[in-house]
């Protein structure tokens, strides 16, 4: 099997890699540009889009892609992630990514075990990798960016040392490697062993992805031997975790939670990034605006304040910024005004 030579040394990722730090997964209606903004403030190392269809963004007709893809002003270091099992399709869509998203790299999926993106591509290509192979050659001729793929283990059986060699002959420059297989979907425990073993096998950085919530589990399992950890769920209304880990060495024992009001004034953020990245202009009615709904954010406000559940049954309700604002006031008050895109600053040490 041949394929196009590994990318360069200067690269984005090999840049990226050179810091300690962490990496933000995709998740779907979790990882918009609010979220990697707050993650990119608080150090990753770099964020993940959302999973885009290269058919929808090809193809037109889906207005949710443009969201999904479209940066927040002066966002850097976004890695738009695509899915798709047709290569001149995939080619196309990053072309187009490239054109009206100015990412830093382009990134397959191959993990994604939602019944509904089946025969699409995601982790199906994992049964077939030969394809997926093809995919990442088809991508790395549309560009000039670094081109990744993430994993998992395999469909039903580990595979995962077998499709890593392959991808990473194809031209992948970096492997991030979710330690279940698809079958699994999110049950059971991630398998770093397994994880371990395609760090050691393949001859490209590989990202580690799997049940990391906190700092002291990312830092064991970097020392597996994976080039970084990608973090997900642990970084849900913690976008602190970031920070701790960017810092040189990225001592746990430094790590202390943020304080409650910082805590709920970047909630409060949250939501305010929320509201100025979706309101847009009403198509029914002219001149008017359309305020952004923060329902997509009721999933997401409670996990900043685990520790106050009185709060949670209006930030489960909340409709519009100002419901926010009012459910956070006993904890931010006059304080609601304040900025909050660097409270976490105050990470460690004494809680604010």
């Amino acid at each position: 099997m041949t394929g196009p030579p590994t990318p360069p040394s200067a690269g984005f990722y090999a840049r990226r890699l050179a810091r300690p730090g962490a990496v933000l997964a995709p998740m779907a209606g979790y990882s918009d540009a609010p979220m990697r903004r707050l993650a990119a403030e608080q150090g990753a190392l770099w964020t993940v889009s959302e999973m885009i269809s290269a058919r929808g963004l090809v193809l037109g007709g889906d207005n949710e892609s443009l969201n999904l893809g479209r940066p927040y002003p002066g966002e850097e270091g976004r890695v738009v992630q695509l899915f798709g099992a047709e290569p001149e399709l995939l080619a196309a869509a990053v072309q187009k990514a490239e054109g009206w998203f100015s990412p830093a790299a382009l990134d397959l999926n191959m993990g994604c075990p939602v019944p509904k993106v089946r025969g699409k591509g995601g982790a199906c290509l994992l049964q077939t990798p030969e394809v997926a192979f093809e995919l990442v050659r088809a991508m790395r001729s549309a560009t000039s960016l670094d081109v990744s793929a993430k994993i998992r283990l395999g469909w039903d059986s580990d595979r995962s040392l077998e499709v890593a060699q392959g991808l990473a002959e194809a031209g992948a420059a970096v492997i991030t490697v979710h330690g279940r297989t698809s079958a699994q979907r999110y049950t059971g425990e991630a398998d770093w062993e397994a994880i371990a073993r395609v760090a050691a096998g393949v001859p490209v950085p590989v990202v580690g992805s799997g049940d990391v919530l906190t700092p002291e589990q990312a830092t064991r399992r970097r020392a597996l031997g994976v080039a970084a950890v990608m973090i997900g769920r642990g970084a849900v209304g913690n976008p602190w975790i970031f920070r701790v880990l960017a810092a040189e060495g990225g001592a746990e024992q430094d790590w202390a939670v943020p304080g409650t009001a910082v805590r709920a004034r970047t909630a409060l953020r949250h939501a305010e990034l929320q509201d100025a990245f979706y309101t847009a202009p009403d198509r029914h009615r002219p001149g008017e605006l359309r305020r952004a709904s923060m329902r997509p954010l009721r999933k997401v406000l409670p996990k900043y304040l685990p520790d106050l559940p009185e709060l949670h049954p209006a930030l489960l309700q909340a409709e519009t910024l100002e419901d926010v604002r009012a459910a956070l006031w006993p904890v931010t008050g006059p304080a609601s005004q304040e900025p909050a895109a660097h409270a976490g600053a105050a990470y460690a040490g004494n809680p604010a």
